[in-house]
């Protein structure tokens, strides 16, 4: 049979189906990027609910959307398969709770930086997606959960370094293991996988595609600096002063465009008021965005990645009087060496992120308590590449890098010599 998205359990994989059946032990699943490890997980807790009467089953990961592409996974196998189980009228399915029939429970809530919001709740299951992206204390907050009841623990993620709670885990003999390479995915064809080979690293395709602990991989902001950083509320109001302002462009608009809004306090101390994300945006819509966000805080500079479809919005925006001497396209942008700016480097990504680092370790700026920003700024990862006849090179990259992406861009506002004005 052909495989169906929408139907992922009319064709499982042998470790699927092994995995799903594995209901009396804890499970450890370390997979590569889409090879069904979500599917696989979102059937079997589907199975357990309605198998299991007053079965209480907690799905969590770093934010909500992220642990609610599970539960929709679920809820949609349940709808499916079992139909009657699910109740209706007040206890009709919720965006955090799906109530059967016989009693079950299914939740899904956001664990964020330390599991805090999901404290003191006693379980049959707990399930942490995305766990390699995880702090230790998400651990120490919500295992205690299953204790009382001889309850089991699914952690699945896709490696992220040798370092935090999951990879400790991965050598804990009380969870069965399960690794999962694309490589051995008869969905990915092996014409992608070995695009994929050329255009990556090798360390950062062992650990995407083979899911494999990488050592040379590590996380560039560590959960000391995310946690120092990222404390501040969103002001309400907007008060005049220095503002920056950073886009990240959606590409086709399938991924998120981010807008990051920096005020300058005082010299040397700079605060982010503002993270605006939409998704499934145009590119017109990203302009008139841009256009809103400048009326409202009248920066300095906008700052824009001009490449791809960036290129599009860059020239809108070089076309309208209100913003075309404020647009600053990074990817084409140089920054001074010396005083007199007579020597200049061409800004890299990799430039941009280490000056944010930086600043937030010498506390110069300070992010929003945002749950979006902190795992952005978590899932950024670094290697320094080597390659036989060629120099090596440090290299940023990240899988859910949009904030952080539109951040680097507004803080580079922070050592942006230029002045900002002009005369008519």
């Amino acid at each position: 049979m052909t495989f169906d998205i929408n139907r992922p359990w009319m064709t499982l994989d042998p470790w699927q189906l092994d995995y799903i059946n594995s209901t009396d032990t804890n499970c450890f699943l370390l997979c590569a990027r889409q090879v069904g490890k979500s599917a696989a997980c979102s059937i079997k807790m589907g199975k357990i609910a309605c198998e299991k009467p007053s079965s209480k089953i907690l799905m969590i990961a770093y934010t909500e959307n992220q642990a609610y592409l599970l539960f929709f996974k679920t809820l949609q196998y349940i709808q499916a398969v079992h139909p009657d189980m699910i109740c209706k009228g007040a206890k009709k399915p919720t965006k955090h709770q799906i109530h059967l029939k016989n009693n079950s429970v299914i939740m899904c809530y956001a664990a964020g930086n330390a599991g805090d919001s999901v404290r003191g709740m006693t379980l049959t299951n707990l399930v942490i997606d995305e766990a390699a992206s995880m702090a230790r204390e998400v651990a120490d907050s919500t295992f205690p959960m299953i204790s009382v009841t001889g309850g089991k623990i699914d952690l699945l993620s896709t490696p992220k370094g040798e370092i935090g709670f999951f990879y400790e885990c991965s050598k804990r003999a009380d969870f069965k293991k399960f690794y999962v390479s694309a490589e051995d995915c008869p969905r990915h064809s092996k014409e992608f996988l070995e695009l994929q080979k050329q255009t990556m690293s090798k360390n950062s395709y062992m650990q995407e595609y083979c899911a494999v602990f990488i050592s040379d991989l590590r996380r560039l902001f560590d959960e000391e600096t995310i946690k120092q950083c990222c404390r501040l509320k969103r002001p309400g109001f907007i008060n005049p002063g220095i503002y920056y302002i950073g886009v990240d462009i959606a590409h086709r608009g399938e991924d998120l465009s981010v807008f990051s809004v920096i005020q300058k306090l005082e010299k040397d101390k700079y605060r982010q008021v503002e993270s605006i994300a939409t998704r499934h945006t145009r590119l017109t819509e990203t302009y008139d965005k841009i256009l809103e966000l400048n009326r409202l805080y009248k920066p300095i500079y906008i700052y824009i990645d001009d490449g791809g479809c960036g290129s599009g919005v860059m020239d809108f925006c070089l076309q309208n009087s209100e913003v075309k001497r404020k647009v600053v396209a990074l990817n084409n942008s140089a920054r001074p060496l010396n005083r007199d700016e007579t020597q200049n480097k061409k800004i890299l990504k990799e430039d941009l992120y280490s000056f944010m680092l930086a600043c937030l370790e010498h506390h110069k700026l300070l992010l929003l308590d945002d749950e979006d920003i902190k795992l952005s700024l978590a899932s950024v990862q670094y290697e320094y590449v080597v390659k036989e006849g060629h120099s090596s090179h440090f290299r940023i990259f990240g899988q859910w890098t949009h904030h952080a992406e539109s951040l680097v861009r507004a803080a580079h506002g922070l050592r942006d010599r230029r002045l900002g004005i002009w005369v008519r």
